[in-house]
């Protein structure tokens, strides 16, 4: 069952508050179909609307880039080079070619694969960098930061208005400090892209 947020207009039609909201209704649902559900009034909608306002800013202007090398291989290449370094010397030449490693296999890691920006992979990882994360086991051993809920019904405001901070500071540090001066100015184009959307 899909919860669905839902804004009640002037003229009393209701609208969708949320892009899931709207993919849902748009995908799902005929023309004409009748839902039916419990409803009730949840959090702060403008703060909601102003969330992914921003998110979808930050979106905008982030163009993916890099990802062939993982934190952990590039951490190992460089210690190596900086072990080579301490014994032989070098240590100029042999970060050079630990570079030029890294382009030769970025290069081959990435020769078939088109780049391509999906909306839900990044949400989740501005919710995972702005902290509210859960973290779980994988069989592997492994472990993964999963993106807490931020539904209506999951997170109230008390909860949500760091969320917010947090997450105007992660697209700050990482994409919008390139194409805005300040993270005020970078908030205003967001609510001048909202007013836009409607």
């Amino acid at each position: 069952m899909a919860q669905l947020q839902l804004i009640k207009q002037s003229s009393g039609i209701l609208i969708p508050a949320t892009p899931e909201t709207s993919d849902f209704l748009h995908s799902k649902c005929k023309l004409g179909a009748v839902l039916e559900g419990e409803f009730r009034r949840v959090r702060n909608a403008a703060l909601h609307r102003k969330y992914f306002s921003l998110l979808n800013l930050g979106f905008e202007y982030w163009e993916p880039a890099g990802g062939a090398i993982t934190p952990s291989e590039k951490h190992i290449v460089s210690r190596y080079a900086d072990y080579l370094a301490q014994r032989v010397g070098n240590g100029d030449i042999l970060a050079s070619y630990a570079e030029e490693f890294f382009c030769d296999l970025s290069a081959r890691r990435t020769s078939n694969i088109t780049a391509c920006k999906s909306f839900d992979a990044y949400r989740e990882w501005v919710i995972v960098c702005a902290g509210y994360y859960d973290v779980v086991f994988l069989p592997d051993g492994s472990q993964r930061k999963r993106p807490k809920s931020i539904s209506f019904a999951n997170m109230d405001d008390t909860a949500f208005v760091p969320l917010y901070t947090e997450t105007l500071n992660v697209l700050w540090r990482f994409i919008l400090h390139r194409s805005f001066s300040n993270q005020r100015e970078a908030e205003n184009a967001a609510a001048q892209l909202m007013s836009f959307g409607g």
